[in-house]
């Protein structure tokens, strides 16, 4: 089910929210996010270059819009950060989000962050969250939805928070999990470079690899000492959790033993892993561009969450902007036009 809609994309990343919205009719009409790398990015699959430091943008400079999507920076409230929440000023984006709502009154809100959001600071700092939303006039569902469920081969656990504006009395729920046969080795590629795979006599296995596929993963070893970073997963598995960053010969995506030899997934890969197509473009170094997806999102996911949203109905008198052309361009093409 698809309408014609707006939306703006905040803390926009590399644009996997975007992607979902523009698989179910939503027009981008403005976008977001400090990191230069990941602007580039954006501009060269959307070409359009997002702005910059959303607290330097007034809210009546953003055209109005009538779905805020945004993965506001997850860092202060991961389980693998310092945990500072609101006291980090990246845990301080939540209210920019607010400061934009009250001025536009949306119809909707589409947002994610880390599972442990909702846990945070015994709980108080998602109570903060959802008490702001409800005292600017909006229904917060929230739930947490792990990738894996739904098609992804990642393990990805976030919390997703699907917000509606109360005159609307919009009728939501959680699209349910697929439970489809995924694993890493079905994104992977038949020729790599030497320099993705790791050296033998560094690799401590402590149980074999499996011969049956399974929705987890599975983890078989280590590289060097333990820890984040230097874990070594089968690839008949989903993958771990992918990071912006961490240390270890394996850094923010883990290893994997691929026909007897461990490596770290290609940036090709890792985009394959975590739902993006296969044109989409990484302007930037291999390791700049798997640090990118870390800090993305799991574009199955948002765009199962982005069509239980149109099913709402919330859209259905919404104006065709599009003037009858068709409301949704794919990025090849819209790569292909701008060359």
């Amino acid at each position: 089910m698809s309408s014609t809609f707006t939306f703006i994309d905040l803390f926009c990343g590399i644009g996997g929210f975007r992607l979902a919205m523009e698989s179910i009719g939503g027009i981008c009409v403005f976008s977001s996010d400090k990191s230069r790398k990941a602007r580039e990015t954006y501009f060269s699959n959307f070409h359009e270059i997002p702005a910059g430091n959303i607290t330097k943008i007034e809210a009546e400079d953003i055209p109005s819009f009538d779905v805020l999507c945004g993965g506001f920076p997850c860092q202060p409230f991961s389980m693998a950060g310092k945990k500072r929440g609101f006291e980090d000023k990246r845990g301080q984006m939540f209210f920019e989000i607010a400061r934009i709502v009250k001025h536009h009154k949306p119809k909707a809100l589409f947002l994610e962050n880390v599972a442990h959001l909702i846990r945070h600071d015994g709980e108080r700092t998602f109570r903060v969250i959802t008490e702001t939303l409800d005292g600017l006039g909006y229904d917060v569902h929230y739930k947490v939805l792990t990738a894996s469920d739904y098609g992804v081969a990642q393990i990805r656990k976030r919390v997703y928070l699907v917000c509606f504006r109360k005159d609307l009395q919009a009728e939501f729920s959680f699209p349910e999990p697929t439970f489809e046969d995924v694993a890493v080795e079905d994104f992977l590629e038949s020729i790599v470079d030497e320099s993705y795979f790791l050296d033998p006599d560094l690799v401590t296995f402590y149980k074999p690899d499996i011969e049956t596929r399974t929705l987890d993963t599975y983890r078989l070893g280590y590289v060097g000492t333990p820890g984040q970073g230097r874990r070594v997963y089968s690839a008949k598995g989903v993958s771990a959790t992918f990071v912006v960053s961490a240390r270890g010969p394996c850094g923010g995506t883990e290893a994997y033993l691929v026909n007897g030899r461990v490596r770290r997934p290609t940036p090709a890969e890792a985009k394959r892993i975590m739902g993006f197509p296969e044109e989409f473009l990484f302007p930037v170094t291999d390791s700049k561009a798997l640090e990118l997806l870390g800090n993305s999102v799991a574009v199955p996911v948002l765009k199962l969450i982005a069509e239980q949203i149109s099913a709402t109905g919330i859209f259905e008198d919404q104006e065709d902007f599009t003037n009858g052309q068709s409301r949704s361009v794919s990025l090849q093409d819209r790569q292909e036009a701008a060359s």
